[in-house]
């Protein structure tokens, strides 16, 4: 996918010289809120961005018994939209985790080892399971393509 994105910046690096300052950050604006909401979007689904599913949990027999036991999807906080912040420029669109979750989401991202509970010195360390939280597909960069012609047709 690496490559994809070469090819993508490299055929919108002409388009995007053209167009005047004020139009570039415009479509970066679109572009990253576009990314922001497929990337939302795509942990919600629970998907990598080959479009494999994410490894599921496991089975806490023990913890589904408790009050408080985990519920739910995983990541749920991680997709709002305050957690995937973009951040635009004339010249550049992207999406990453906020500071304070991204510690959560590089360890699920790469697969990191990490300790259950950080709050508690004698909770164990796991290896979580990789799971790809960030990424582009071939239908995001299809859309942004779009999203680029589109704005340099304003012009």
């Amino acid at each position: 996918m690496a490559d994809a994105l070469e090819q993508l910046a490299q055929w919108a690096t002409p388009l995007l010289q053209r167009m005047e300052p004020a139009g570039r950050k415009a479509a970066m604006l679109e572009v990253a809120t576009y990314l922001r909401k497929s990337q939302a979007q795509r942990i919600a689904d629970q998907r990598n961005p080959d479009g494999s599913p994410y490894e599921p949990r496991r089975p806490r027999e023990q913890l589904a018994k408790r009050q408080g036991a985990i519920r739910g999807q995983m990541f749920m906080g991680l997709r709002k939209a305050r957690n995937l912040q973009r951040n635009v420029t004339a010249d550049m669109a992207s999406v990453a985790m906020n500071p304070r979750v991204s510690y959560v989401a590089r360890v699920h991202h790469y697969g990191l080892p990490d300790k259950v509970d950080r709050r508690d010195r004698n909770s164990p360390v796991v290896r979580y399971a990789r799971r790809e939280l960030l990424g582009c597909t071939s239908v995001d960069i299809q859309e942004i393509e779009e999203i680029l012609l589109r704005h340099a047709s304003l012009r």
